[in-house]
């Protein structure tokens, strides 16, 4: 009876183990998040499942072409998955051309799709605050990002992370690169 009684004790003593760990990991570490839509086409597709890396921002700041997570403001549980574009403290524009302009300057980059169409309130300068980033999707002209006032500026605390590991589709597993 004694030997029955340590054995599920050991167990039951594992079992909590595993489900901390498990518990921690999800919420201080990483997490698993799908990408739903063609916003950031090519680089991740609709049915991507990604691991989002929640650490390294505790340890730097958030970088220029970083994919990142943030929740939605107006529809819990969701959360989109865009491209940092522009930095705190800088102006961020969009020319008729479809240039995207960092404090006056033609940023380089070839992440965007296509040629952007809609410059949305990025027609003006914005000028981003201390703790804020302009998000782009990479399929520009179908992607609801900061260029919407639904979406608007994003502020450091509404990061999550930062994409890291697509798990799914196995064909495409690996990490993930940022520039």
């Amino acid at each position: 009876m004694k030997k029955v009684l340590r054995e599920v004790l050991s167990t039951s003593i594992y079992i909590l183990f595993v489900l901390c760990a498990v518990y921690l990991t999800i919420h201080f570490v990483g997490q698993r998040t799908q990408v739903l839509g063609s916003s950031m086409e090519p680089k991740l597709s609709s049915e991507d499942n990604l691991i989002v890396d929640k650490i390294s921002y505790r340890f730097h700041d958030p970088e220029r072409f970083d994919i990142i997570v943030f929740p939605f403001r107006y529809e819990e549980n969701t959360y989109y998955i865009k491209r940092i574009i522009g930095l705190p403290g800088e102006t961020v524009q969009i020319d008729e051309e479809g240039n995207i302009l960092i404090n006056g300057e033609k940023l380089n980059e070839n992440y965007g799709k296509e040629v952007i169409q809609s410059p949305g309130r990025a027609y003006e300068e914005i000028k981003l605050g201390d703790d804020e980033y302009f998000v782009m999707g990479d399929n520009r002209n179908n992607s609801t990002d900061s260029r919407d006032p639904s979406v608007g500026n994003i502020r450091r605390e509404e990061i999550i992370g930062r994409a890291w590991l697509r798990i799914w589709p196995l064909d495409k597993f690996g990490l993930i690169k940022h520039r």
